[in-house]
């Protein structure tokens, strides 16, 4: 499970967590990774922003102990990628004005092993190396809208 005190499953994400707000990430809450995970993968991508999702978030190599993340933090022991916009770590919403809400699914990945991943994964990278590795996972959708 993955949950967040700053907004529910499919509500509305906080203003102060888009790229014209104070570009905060959310904090975030899941479940404890099951036996045999070398580490958790945190991805968080809108669905909505064309043909391929958009890379918002990546961190992988987050000890998995870790059971959460503040808001504005980088998971413990994480490894913050480079996002969709060119910058390294969290990138928050920014979809087009006058667009229906997007839908940014965060996930969490308990994984076998770790991943190997290319320079400049996108979301497909990291769906294609999680692949049979993923022993457990969780889910959770905020919406945004300009």
């Amino acid at each position: 499970m993955l949950r967040s005190t700053a907004f529910n499953d499919h509500d509305l994400m906080p203003d102060r967590m888009s790229r014209s707000g104070d570009n905060s990430s959310p904090p975030l809450e899941w479940s404890a990774a099951p036996g045999g995970t070398a580490e958790l993968v945190l991805l968080c991508e809108d669905a909505d922003a064309g043909e391929e999702p958009f890379l918002h978030w990546l961190v992988t190599g987050i000890d998995p102990e870790v059971s959460e993340v503040g808001e504005g933090l980088v998971p413990a022991h994480g490894t913050e990628w480079t996002n969709g916009f060119g910058s390294t770590g969290w990138a928050g919403p920014q979809p087009p004005i006058g667009d229906e809400p997007h839908r940014y699914f965060f996930h969490v990945y308990a994984v076998r092993e770790p991943l190997d991943l290319p320079d400049r994964p996108g979301v497909t990278d990291v769906r294609r190396a999680i692949g049979r590795k993923e022993l457990a996972s969780g889910t959770l959708v905020g919406m945004f809208a300009r």
